[in-house]
């Protein structure tokens, strides 16, 4: 149902965007996020947007990340600039209602 696409590898301070191509209509999919999983470490919340079109993003973020949706083209969109070499991780979008769908993830390589 949901498929990230993007992730690569980039130096320090550049910039990747991310896309996740959904199987459905998701107009009426509420709440829609991307989370990171990096090694060794627990997934984590990097931002979420719902169908309206209002934000949120983790702190460790804001500022260099921006999420974005296009309903018409069951899109969704993670803008990644400045990064840093702890944005290393597996990044993976998500419908997020009573449980979370996901999809599977993108590799984010950051060196430095």
């Amino acid at each position: 149902q949901l498929q990230a696409s993007g992730g690569g590898l980039v130096q320090a301070g550049g910039s990747l965007r991310l896309s996740c191509a959904a199987s459905g209509n998701i107009v009426r999919v509420n709440i829609m996020a991307w989370y990171r999983q990096a090694p060794g470490k627990e997934r984590e919340l990097v931002a979420s947007i719902l169908s309206g079109g209002s934000t949120n993003v983790a702190g460790p973020v804001k500022g260099r990340f921006t999420i974005s949706r296009d309903n018409a083209k069951n899109m969704m969109y993670l803008q990644m600039n400045s990064l840093k070499p702890e944005d290393t991780a597996v990044y993976y979008c998500a419908f997020v209602g009573p449980s979370i769908t996901w999809g599977p993830g993108t590799l984010v390589t950051v060196s430095s």
